[in-house]
């Protein structure tokens, strides 16, 4: 049996779906409040808001009521216990009467625009600022540039000796003529190595002019390899000196550019008080949430430009959001005759195809592709069960749980067994980052917890390390709290090695210029053991191998992106231990989050309204 929606009982009678666990305790405690704030007693509002919060959290800007309006919400495993969703327009209709939802520019708590789609207030300022900033500086070309300079500069960073040189050039003559450029394509495209000699050629345009440069990512980690990858490409720039020197030699993190407060989230610039550069660099933007897009994009001066780095098919943000997949939504059809190739949009998007990071032949390149493409057949014949099919790739059948410590036994030993008694640590980081265990998952036998319990006990039962000992030299680490105040920041990777000078216990971390430092393990922020990761905290690494393991069932966050990232984490050779079953699921699942962001950039209507409405 269902329940008709519309004849819930009023909140005075707490419904049925405010008592199950079908709600996060957050999501209830939303939808208590926004009862109380609207005084209607009506549990319909009060479901809203419960469905909006846990939308929200689950990685949606919005709540589309056109997409589940008719449907059966069952708030646990009994079917009696389904409540039955009003079609879209009673809903609609019901929604409108109450002073808690308004309509876009309205000051409530939930906004309800013209498609149909629920936000919370915040979240839909959010993407109707991100939206019309975007569709801003789209349109805005910056004063003509010397044009025999920039040519010149082009054809001299820039040689288009091939196509994959031209599409660089494609992108260094955007970033050079407009406000707003995206340049994104897969591991080994060359977005990082791109953007350095864009540095340069703008450097040379605004020679007689201040220029200045902000090189941000949304992690330490990520802001770390940014900086790196400047400083190891300079030399290589045929540039003047004085170009070089002027080029930044330091890149930020997200929140520490913008100065966000770690209690109150609120950035210490923003409109009012711009951000003091000329051009913002964000790397790895396809992990950058809807909310901290929005505050970056608030925070540019007018005259600035911002470049987006980044891969597309790679795994969302953690928080709500899809923004980079919905900025290059476009992307695909600028290479056809289309009539989205007008939009102002589409002319600031730049994909990089060619990788250089595999061979033709790469196994890692042709799986990647299979699963980007959906392919669960092709990516199958590429994973040849116990054997390596193509250059680089294998598959194999997923051991037993009881199994599994065994079977991971030999790769234990030969990929982590020398950091335990390494005793130089710059050795030690660098064998480190040679192999990683990737793992879908946080929690079950197969997943993070389990794996990095089993590696300890491999290496325990072989007298490595001290059992139930949880520092030791060797032990690996994953920073999973930014602490400013020791330059350390979610997602760095250290190890713990003895101190050659006093003999003592230090975590040693890699500096950007090549170098080392060290840090008392009493002073670290909160971290775990990071034999294995999962696939989300390994977004923005690179590894020679990788050993990625699925788990044994199907799971809503295996997705076609979550194997696509995975496997591109790796440069030379991954195996993957799955089961057959899974992994096809896994790549017919696509990660599809409800947005208003795709539509306002790319209205069907060309005319339509820039904004969220």
């Amino acid at each position: 049996m269902s329940i008709d929606a519309k004849q819930l009982p009023p909140m005075d009678v707490e419904p049925l779906f405010l008592q199950s666990n079908f709600f996060s305790d957050i999501d209830r405690e939303f939808a208590r409040l926004i009862d109380r704030l609207s005084g209607s007693g009506d549990s319909l509002v009060a479901l809203s808001a419960a469905l909006v919060s846990q939308a929200r959290g689950e990685g949606h800007t919005c709540l589309n009521l056109r997409a589940i309006a008719g449907t059966t919400l069952k708030t646990s495993g009994e079917e009696d216990h389904g409540i039955r969703l009003p079609d879209d327009e009673k809903w609609t209709t019901a929604l409108r009467t109450t002073p808690v939802v308004g309509r876009p520019n309205d000051f409530t708590p939930l906004v309800l625009n013209d498609h149909g789609r629920l936000y919370l207030h915040r979240y839909w300022r959010y993407e109707s600022s991100l939206a019309q900033a975007i569709h801003d500086r789209a349109n805005a070309l910056l004063p003509a540039a010397d044009h025999d300079k920039l040519v010149q500069g082009l054809e001299r960073l820039f040689p288009a000796a091939s196509d994959a040189d031209l599409s660089q050039r494609l992108a260094a003559a955007t970033a050079a003529q407009r406000k707003l450029s995206v340049i994104t394509g897969g591991p080994g495209t060359g977005k990082t190595r791109t953007v350095v000699f864009i540095l340069a050629l703008l450097l040379e345009q605004s020679v007689n002019t201040p220029f200045r440069i902000a090189l941000t990512a949304p992690t330490g980690k990520a802001a770390a390899r940014l900086q790196e990858a400047v400083n190891n490409l300079k030399p290589s720039l045929p540039c003047d000196t004085s170009v070089l020197e002027r080029l930044p030699t330091e890149a930020f993190t997200l929140h520490r550019l913008l100065g966000i407060h770690p209690v109150t989230s609120q950035p210490r610039f923003d409109r009012t008080n711009p951000l003091p550069y000329d051009l913002v660099v964000l790397d790895e933007a396809s992990m950058v949430d809807l909310a901290l897009m929005a505050k970056l994009f608030d925070a540019l001066p007018d005259n600035a430009r911002i470049i987006l780095l980044g891969d597309k098919d790679q795994l969302a943000s953690v928080e709500a959001g899809a923004v980079l997949g919905d900025i290059c939504h476009g992307a695909s059809v600028r290479k056809q005759n289309s009539p989205a190739t007008k939009s102002a949009l589409a002319e600031c998007i730049v994909q990089l195809d060619k990788t250089h990071r595999f061979r033709d032949s790469s196994g890692i390149l042709e799986l990647s592709q299979a699963i980007n493409n959906g392919d669960g057949t092709g990516a199958g014949k590429i994973l040849q069960a116990f054997d390596f099919g193509r250059p680089g790739v294998r598959g194999r059948e997923l051991p037993p749980t009881r199994d599994l410590k065994q079977t991971l036994h030999d790769e234990v030993l030969q990929r982590f067994g020398g950091l335990i008694g390494e005793t130089d640590p710059a050795r030690a980081l660098r064998t480190l980052g040679q192999f990683r265990i990737l793992c879908a998952l946080r929690k079950g036998p197969y997943g993070v917890e389990a794996t990095n319990r089993s590696v300890e006990q491999i290496l325990a039962e072989a007298g490595m390390i001290a059992p139930r000992q949880r520092n030791y030299a060797g032990r690996p680490i994953l920073i999973t709290r930014n602490e400013p105040s020791l330059k350390l920041f979610n997602g760095d990777i250290g190890i713990l090695l003895a101190d050659p000078m006093s003999g003592g216990l230090r975590a040693w971390f890699a500096t950007s210029d090549g170098d080392v430092r060290s840090v008392i393990p009493l002073r670290l922020p909160e971290h775990e053991t990071a034999f294995a990761m999962t696939i989300h905290k390994s977004q923005g690494s690179e590894f020679e191998r990788v050993l990625m393991i699925l788990p044994d069932r199907e799971n809503p966050l295996l997705t076609r992106e979550l194997l696509y990232t995975g496997i591109t984490r790796a440069s030379q050779q991954v195996e993957l231990w799955f089961r057959e079953a899974v992994l096809l699921k896994a790549i017919e699942q696509s990660v599809k989050r409800s947005s208003g962001l795709r539509d306002a950039l790319w209205p069907a209507n060309p005319a339509a309204s820039r904004t969220t409405n």
